[in-house]
């Protein structure tokens, strides 16, 4: 039996419960959750609440399917305010202090050819995480709650095919836990690996503070390509460093999820767990 503080085994209690209410409605109570995932209803609430930082009950709000509609209109962040009053650059990411730079566009090019990428399996408050950096920063971030770690694994690799790939997860352990909220001792650097059209889609994403959203439109007008829409929701989806380059705060203009890389209960339960954090 896991240990109540692993971070993976919290999410695994949480998908099930999200699939619980999603059954049940918004009008199920905490004893028929629980009753649901086959525990007490003190125990799921002391988990709940440990994980989500609110109770179940509080949590279903966030998890509606008119959630998203409600960040967009109480939380939108406008990206081109942001940037022109000093948001931009590596002074803020959703409350965590980081740092970053991207590859030249040289380098790019040649596919990782000559890069070392050290790799681990690690706890996250979304599932087991699959976590690469270099000696300059995390370069991927992956989550396999919603597919294996087959995929995951296949899926990062297959961005850098020419890297050299190294199993060395103590080695990128303290800035994991740095940005899982687990333990900083300093700030988490950042070595975004992509195309320059796409690291100016990920840059804008970073303004986005935790809680908050934007829209793909919003995103294409910031980096002065507002007809690129198309373009901008292909460069969120290439996103290699999930959650730190928030890309689940990018949603369709109607108010959609829109899609998210690593399944759509993985981005709605990020969005629910900031929201709830932030209220809490």
């Amino acid at each position: 039996m896991p240990k109540d503080d692993d971070q993976s085994y919290h999410y695994q209690v949480m998908g099930r419960a999200i699939e619980v209410v999603d059954r049940l409605g918004p009008q199920a109570t905490l004893e028929q959750i629980a009753a649901e995932m086959g525990m007490s209803a003190a125990h799921f609430q002391r988990l709940f609440s440990q994980w989500a930082g609110v109770s179940p009950k509080r949590y279903q709000q966030y998890l509606t399917l008119g959630h998203a509609k409600a960040l967009l209109a109480s939380r939108f962040t406008t990206l081109e305010t942001a940037l022109a009053t000093g948001l931009s650059g590596g002074g803020r990411l959703h409350d965590l202090f980081v740092r970053w730079e991207a590859m030249s566009p040289g380098d790019y090019a040649r596919a990782g050819e000559g890069q070392t990428i050290y790799w681990g399996w690690f706890d996250s408050p979304f599932g087991l995480a699959l976590v690469m950096g270099t000696d300059k920063g995390l370069c991927g971030i992956g989550f396999c709650a919603e597919t294996t770690e087959e995929a995951a694994m296949q899926d990062l690799v297959s961005r850098w095919p020419k890297a050299e790939f190294v199993e060395a997860p103590d080695r990128l352990r303290p800035w994991v836990q740095a940005a899982f909220g687990v333990k900083a001792e300093g700030p988490v650097p950042l070595y975004m690996i992509g195309a320059p059209f796409q690291i100016k889609v990920w840059e804008a994403l970073m303004q986005i503070p935790s809680g908050h959203v934007t829209t793909y439109s919003e995103i294409a007008q910031a980096i002065d390509h507002p007809k690129a829409v198309r373009a901008v929701g292909t460069a969120v989806g290439r996103n290699p460093i999930s959650y730190l380059i928030p890309c689940h705060r990018a949603l369709r203009k109607s108010g959609g999820l829109g899609g998210y890389h690593w399944g759509i209960p993985v981005k709605r339960a990020i969005l629910a767990w900031e929201a709830a954090r932030l209220e809490a």
